[in-house]
Order: C-alpha cells, then sequence, then structure tokens
C-alpha cells in the first residue's frame, strides 16, 4: 500500500510538472541558452555570504539570516526583500554594484524570508504573506532600529512589503524613505500568467504528493530535471542569458525545499494586499517590470503603480521575471534614481520627528 501511495505521489508530481511546462510553451516565452558569449563565467556570485551576518527571531521565533554591507551609522538604511524560491543571493548585482553608487550613505541589508535560504523552517500556518510582512517589520526594528529606511521587494518580497505596509502603517508614514517594487502585485495573481495554474487539479496533486512523501518528492526533483530545467529558465529570462547566470539562477531555486514551495502556494494564490495602497501614499517609489514577466505579467506592474501616486513605472521590455539578474544596469539606474528622491525625503521625515 506504501508503495502505491509513493507511486501516485511521484505520477503527481509528473503530472503538474508537464502540465505547468506545456503552459509555459504555450505561452511563447523563449530563452535563447546558451548566449554568444558568457560575460558571466568569472563572476563571484560569493560576495553576498562574506559580508557581515547576523540572526533575526520572527514573531513565531523563526530565525532569519541577514547579511549586511555598509557603516551602521549610514544616513539610510535599504532593505531587499527576495522573491519566491529564491533567496538573497537573488540581490548579487545590487550588493556588487550599488555601493559604488552610494557609498557611506547607505548601509545594505539581505535577508533569506522565511523557508528560503539560510533561514529557518516555518510550519505550514505560519506561511503567508501576513506573516512575510511581519518577519520584514521585524528585520527594521532589530537591524535598523532607528533611521530612514528604503524597502526594496521583488515577487513574494514585494507582496511581503505591501503586507507590511498594510499592517504597520506608521512605520511607513514615518520611517520608509522610499519603495521599489519589481515583478510583483498587490492581488490577483490568480487572474494572469503562470498564476493562472495555482487553482489547477494537477497542482492539487503535487501538494497532496508533498504531504504524504516529501522525501520521495524531494529526490524527484533531480530524476524530473530535464522537465523542470525549462520551467525554470521561462519563468526567470527572456532573450540572450549568459550560462554562467542560468545556472546560478536554477541552483538557487533548486535549493528551495519542495515543502516550502507548497507551503505557500495557498498564500500567493488567495494573497491581496491592496488595503496597504493608501498607506503609501506620499512614498517616493518605483514599480518595475518585465515585458515577457510569464509569472506576473507587466500589466499587474501597470495597476500597481497606478495606485501609488509617487510611483516611477518603469517597463523593461527584454525582461521576464528576474530583471534584476539580467538587466541590473537598468533596475540599479532605477533604484538609483528613487535612492536619489528618498534621500530628501528621510530628511523630511526626520525634520518632522519620524
Amino acid at each position: 500500500m506504501k508503495r502505491i501511495v509513493q507511486g501516485g505521489a511521484a505520477t503527481a508530481v509528473a503530472v503538474s510538472a508537464l502540465a505547468v511546462a506545456h503552459v509555459l510553451r504555450r505561452m511563447g516565452s523563449r530563452v535563447l541558452w546558451p548566449a554568444r558569449a558568457d560575460e558571466y563565467r568569472d563572476e563571484d556570485f560569493g560576495l553576498l555570504h562574506r559580508d557581515r551576518s547576523a540572526v533575526v527571531h520572527a514573531t513565531d521565533g523563526v530565525p532569519l539570516a541577514i547579511r549586511e554591507h555598509g557603516p551602521a551609522d549610514a544616513a539610510v538604511t535599504v532593505v531587499f526583500v527576495h522573491g519566491f524560491c529564491n533567496d538573497m543571493t537573488s540581490y548579487h548585482f545590487q550588493r556588487r554594484d550599488l555601493p559604488a553608487l552610494w557609498g557611506d550613505r547607505a548601509r545594505l541589508v539581505f535577508y533569506d524570508q522565511r523557508g528560503h535560504g539560510e533561514s529557518g523552517v516555518p510550519t505550514a500556518a505560519n506561511c503567508t504573506v501576513a506573516q512575510l510582512g511581519a518577519d520584514l517589520a521585524a528585520v527594521l526594528e532589530a537591524r535598523a532600529p532607528r533611521g530612514p529606511v528604503v524597502v526594496i521587494g521583488h515577487s513574494l518580497g514585494g507582496m511581503a512589503v505591501l503586507a507590511a505596509a498594510a499592517a504597520h502603517r506608521q512605520l511607513f508614514r514615518q520611517r520608509v524613505a522610499g519603495i521599489a517594487l519589481i515583478c510583483t502585485t498587490a492581488a490577483g495573481m490568480t487572474a494572469g500568467g503562470i498564476g493562472q495554474l495555482l487553482p489547477n487539479p494537477a497542482l492539487d496533486g503535487f501538494r497532496l504528493a508533498v504531504r504524504l512523501a516529501p522525501a520521495l518528492v524531494q529526490a524527484g526533483r533531480t530524476t524530473a530535471r530535464h522537465v523542470i530545467t525549462p520551467l525554470l529558465h521561462v519563468s526567470s529570462f527572456h532573450g540572450q542569458v549568459s550560462p554562467t547566470l542560468s545556472r546560478f539562477t536554477t541552483m538557487m531555486i533548486d535549493r528551495t525545499p519542495v515543502s516550502t514551495i507548497v507551503k505557500f502556494l495557498q498564500a500567493i494564490e488567495v494573497h491581496d494586499e491592496s488595503a496597504a495602497l493608501p498607506a503609501l501614499a506620499g512614498v517616493p517609489a518605483v514599480v518595475i517590470g518585465g515585458g515577457h514577466d510569464r509569472v506576473i505579467p507587466f500589466k499587474n506592474s501597470e495597476l500597481l503603480a497606478g495606485e501609488i501616486p509617487e510611483a516611477e513605472l518603469v517597463r523593461l521590455d527584454g525582461g521576464a521575471h528576474m530583471p534584476h539578474l539580467q538587466f541590473p544596469d537598468a533596475v540599479n539606474a532605477a533604484l538609483d534614481r528613487l535612492f536619489a528622491r528618498a534621500v530628501p525625503a528621510a530628511g523630511e521625515r526626520t525634520a518632522s520627528g519620524g
């Protein structure tokens, strides 16, 4: 009987992966790999892991792994919140390049979201977008208890930023001097893109498989790599991609436990952070989206920017869901413009007692 259950679990995984792959191929996103030249062949993707480390405990006790760069007394603290199935190293190029632009004016804080990277494993009940917002608030309280902050969120990380804004309005009103939202949405994940697949019988089978035989499903990621890898390429990048960058991204996603993926699927499906948008009035913002993003289509970025009065909308025509990795110069330029707007805003908040 046990073997029958395990066999059914493996079948559910295969069916789920194949169903998603088929839909993605029909959506027409295309990655040209290998690229003509590998500009990142000698890139040091371990840069972030040599920064100062710390641990912050969330409200439910889950330890969150932190890395920091820059002076503790910097004028502004910039906090980076990564996306689903990523970790803090997804911001490699921001960590590499932004210190040269901002110098000692900024301290950069990166952390792994719960269940991702080096952070702790949460219970399923605490894998919600609201809890991710509480985690961000805990990081701010512990690592940036005073002074202005700029918050940058990608995908699920952007949802966490919006959840924090909804639940901690005074904090955002008094101390958040700028906000960047990359390839994210306030609501409607199941209305377009890959999000349409979330309320899907195949994924329901995948969730059941993880509950019944998690070790088998985790091992199945290796044997089914020929099915899963195209999904990772299609959703992350579009057009010419460095093979080294592609491998770096694939390995980062592969490190995410299957249990984490399943625990957050429903949270992403039902999330609605629209209540946060009024809390962002008057806050300098930039909303960045990819023209070929099949996970969260660019129309979501347009809708989001339309609800934030101070938002600059940036469309990266060649970008997919990971533009901060594929087009770091364009993303960093947008973040630099945000920082230039945020620094005066930070002064105004400090002068007003924020």
